[in-house]
């Protein structure tokens, strides 16, 4: 129950980004669960790849670059569906902070285990 609970509020979140920043469009709610669902699978993935592969600039930008690897995750599930744009690299990288940003938040709203 709490998975499907954090995967509808990571749907919210993402839905909240796209009112914050007019250059991420998601055409619906549907859309946003499933563009949550494919953006947890490329975190769980992909990610912990590219964090190892990417991990001497990350320390050598004094881990900013993690912004970056992160704004990169945003745009690549965008890439995947046509019902989630993210129009240029700069919305992809601050979409992935007030996206990760948001999701965190409400996270917090779940009681734990």
């Amino acid at each position: 129950m709490r998975l499907l609970l954090l995967w509808v509020l990571n749907a919210l979140a993402l839905l909240a980004v796209t009112y914050l920043l007019p250059t991420i469009h998601v055409t619906g709610f549907i859309w946003a669960l499933v563009a949550a669902v494919v953006l947890g699978l490329l975190n769980t993935l992909v990610k912990p790849i590219l964090v190892i592969l990417t991990l001497p600039i990350t320390i050598l930008t004094l881990g900013l670059f993690y912004l970056v690897l992160n704004g990169f995750m945003f745009w690549l599930a965008s890439a995947f569906l046509p019902g989630f744009q993210v129009d240029g690299a700069w919305a992809a990288i601050l979409g992935g902070l007030l996206y990760s940003v948001i999701a965190w938040a409400l996270s917090l709203l779940v009681p734990g285990k």
